[in-house]
């Protein structure tokens, strides 16, 4: 037998250099089967609406530059060594948050195990109603409607729909029932397949988007505001939100990676989680260049919220050529993004209730999906109905995307650097 030194030195040869050990398969858990099918779903929990929904808005309410150039530097340092530990974590444990903080670390440690894992659940509960919205858009393009260079009418059209209780929550419900049913066909065949595809697809027409953007009148002016710093429009919440938003893109500290890295036995850890890190900053910023140079373009107001996107993108199809066509792909490319990130959290919360209280696999998704609905529910009447409804100045909505990105995923990552530390 191994005294208690070998022991810790074979857990930490095990986490840490997961490249080099051969893990057993089980049949019970399905696997990524290839390095670039990994890379690209694991990288579609960020690419989707972190990138193209969540970051151009941020960005517009913190100051540009001021939230952007830290937003990068977090996410290439220590988001990546983060990510790669979380990963790795997953992979020694062969299980998500729960179950690794539990083996990895002992039981007083299981509390971060749960504490990410509500966290992930959480941020399902509100990204679910964005992705309603990119639901709504794409319904919206394939029946011809949404295309103006109006920017009164993009912003109301946009209010209005968000307002509108049958509309959002019908959005919502879709959205949520359609990624409970891919979890339900298993991962390889939901969210790989998918990714392979569309994730290179969304890249092509952001790059086409961008391109037609800088082209309008204005438009410098947007990349100005992301690229030039204002050091006198630095404030201490830009920082802490540029770092709260780099773990909510890499979907650090939330567990969804965790979960994805114990089906990283045909791949290696170090290199796609670098790829991974980098396609997610990459993405950012061409969510950036894709929205706030039309913002200006339009004369719109980059602190315009959670909106911003669906408010802005309307006027760029109506100055393409064959535009509906254009917002008929993107809108679809969009909805396949945020439905990657949707799946990966709805995977992680329904493998955690698997593994510690024996839930079959189809009543954990159908579960989890029900409670998660309820409270998505409440999240799109935050716009509507329910708007004057507060908690410490702030809607349901932005309650739990603030909760989750600046206290939640803080909380994990520092779980995850104490765990990984004391094991290695």
């Amino acid at each position: 037998m191994m005294d208690r030194r070998g022991a810790a030195h074979h857990r930490s040869r095990f986490l840490f250099f997961p490249q080099i050990i051969l893990m057993p398969q089980t049949s019970s858990r399905s696997a990524w089967t290839s390095r670039l099918g990994f890379i690209l779903a694991s990288a579609g929990s960020a690419v989707g609406l972190g990138a193209i929904w969540k970051f151009p808005y941020m960005a517009g309410t913190n100051g540009g530059s001021i939230f952007m150039l830290p937003t990068i530097a977090f996410s290439l340092t220590i988001g990546l060594a983060l990510l790669i530990a979380e990963m790795s974590m997953g992979r020694a444990a062969r299980g998500g948050a729960g179950t690794a903080y539990l083996k990895l670390g002992g039981r007083a440690w299981s509390v971060i195990g749960f504490i990410s894992v509500a966290t992930g659940a959480l941020v399902l509960a509100f990204y679910s109603v964005v992705g309603g919205w990119c639901t709504h858009y794409f319904i919206e393009s394939i029946m011809g409607r949404g295309i103006t260079d109006d920017p009164a009418a993009m912003r109301s059209a946009f209010e209005a729909f968000a307002a509108d209780p049958v509309q959002s929550v019908m959005g919502h419900v879709i959205f949520l029932t359609t990624t409970a049913g891919v979890v339900l066909c298993g991962v390889e065949r939901g969210i790989e397949r998918v990714g392979k595809i569309l994730m290179p697809l969304l890249f092509i027409l952001m790059l086409i988007l961008i391109v037609r953007g800088l082209m309008l009148p204005g438009a410098i002016e947007g990349v100005k505001f992301l690229f030039m710093p204002d050091p006198e429009a630095f404030t201490g919440e830009a920082l802490l939100n540029a770092m709260g938003f780099a773990f909510f893109s890499l979907s650090v500290g939330s567990g969804s990676m965790m979960n994805y890295g114990r089906l990283s036995d045909k791949v290696n850890v170090g290199t796609p989680t670098a790829w991974i890190v980098v396609l997610a900053v990459m993405s950012s910023i061409l969510g950036g260049l894709m929205i706030m140079p039309a913002v200006f373009a339009f004369g719109l107001t980059p602190d315009a919220g959670p909106g911003l996107t669906f408010a802005t993108m309307p006027a760029v199809f109506s100055h393409l050529p064959m535009g509906g066509l254009f917002a008929v792909a993107f809108y679809g490319c969009l909805f396949v993004a945020a439905l990657t990130s949707a799946i990966s959290i709805l995977e992680m919360v329904s493998q955690h209730c698997v593994d510690r209280w024996g839930f079959t696999r189809r009543t954990a998704v159908l579960t989890v999906s029900t409670v998660l609905g309820i409270i998505g529910v409440f999240c799109a009447l935050s716009f509507g109905p329910l708007s004057d409804w507060k908690l410490f100045g702030r809607t349901l909505f932005d309650l739990l995307d603030y909760a989750t990105s600046n206290i939640g995923m803080p909380i994990g990552c520092v779980g995850i650097g104490l765990v990984a530390a004391w094991v290695a």
